[in-house]
């Protein structure tokens, strides 16, 4: 079936004008699955982590949100074990106006700025609201043990 002109316009912008700190290459054999790495912020805990993900677009896409989840693991209130995100624009705002590379650049921006009032992760959440300085703690680690590149 031949991919909506869409999906290619913006999968050429996304390798002819990457975002920094962010690649998406689709696969060869289904160019509506991409992979994706994305660098931890600076002056987060997960800087200097490259975080693995897979982004998948739906048949129905623009009309509903990619498919995004973390195959690197990482210590996130927003995270799940399972690598879900709980992202306000992959669920109750997105909007086909949206693209790729915007959901790619809250992805990263959430990095930035975990919010523990709305949690995926519980436990984790709950750590992170009792003592943010442990937690950030273990969200270094983890960034270090699991998101560098020669953590094989």
């Amino acid at each position: 079936m031949a991919l909506p002109k869409r999906i290619i316009k913006e999968t050429e912008r996304l390798v002819s004008d990457p975002v920094p700190g962010i690649t998406a290459v689709p696969h060869d054999d289904n160019l509506r699955y991409f992979d994706v790495t994305v660098d931890g912020p600076s002056q987060s805990p997960y800087e200097g982590g490259v975080f693995k993900l897979e982004l998948f677009l739906p048949e129905e896409y623009p009309m509903v949100a990619p498919k995004v989840r973390f195959l690197t693991k990482i210590y996130h209130p927003n995270i799940d074990k399972l690598g879900r995100i709980c992202l306000d624009v992959l669920k109750t705002n997105w909007s086909p106006a949206l693209q790729i590379r915007t959901i790619l650049l809250s992805v990263q921006a959430l990095l930035g700025a975990p919010n523990p009032d709305d949690p995926l992760a519980n436990d984790v959440a709950q750590r992170w609201k009792e003592d943010e300085r442990a937690a950030i703690s273990t969200a270094r680690e983890w960034t270090k043990n699991y998101a560098q590149d020669d953590a094989e």
